[in-house]
């Protein structure tokens, strides 16, 4: 897509620190890290979000998510790493990415960035999951 800041990576027309690429996907640094090692990776096909993200890149996109946090495990001596993928709000480049960010107790990094709201009853929770459910088999059923 012209003018989209990751396609333009993608098409190396922007500089970025690539750390892997194959025929579907791209990592590379995030150039505003949360912890060093804070990779982005994209599919280098234009998808908006993870909910417009075609059913044949998810296994290319997650394979390569699962080989960045391994690496930075092994090459950054990370204890572990958080993945996560914002999708609309707080996208603030619309091409899908998902964030691999080195972790290590102490990091300070204190859970999810938003505190918790608990559920008020047992009904509440169940009302939730119960329209939930619901949204799931009829999106399963659509053609």
């Amino acid at each position: 897509m012209t003018g989209c800041l990751f396609c333009r990576i993608a098409a190396r027309e922007l500089p970025a620190k690539i750390v892997f690429e194959d025929e579907h996907t791209l990592a590379f640094l995030d150039h505003s890290p949360v912890f060093h090692g804070h990779t982005l990776i994209i599919p280098k096909q234009h998808v908006e979000t993870l909910l417009d993200l075609p059913a044949d890149l998810t296994a290319p996109l997650m394979e390569t998510a699962r080989l960045i946090g391994r690496a930075v495990e092994e090459g950054l001596g990370a204890e572990g790493s958080f993945v996560c993928v914002n999708v609309k709000v707080s996208q603030t480049v619309p091409h899908l990415h998902v964030h691999v960010m080195p972790r290590s107790r102490g990091d300070g990094m204190k859970g999810f960035f938003w505190p918790k709201r608990p559920y008020p009853s047992e009904e509440a929770r169940e009302q939730t999951r119960t329209a939930l459910a619901a949204a799931v088999a009829r999106l399963r059923n659509r053609p």
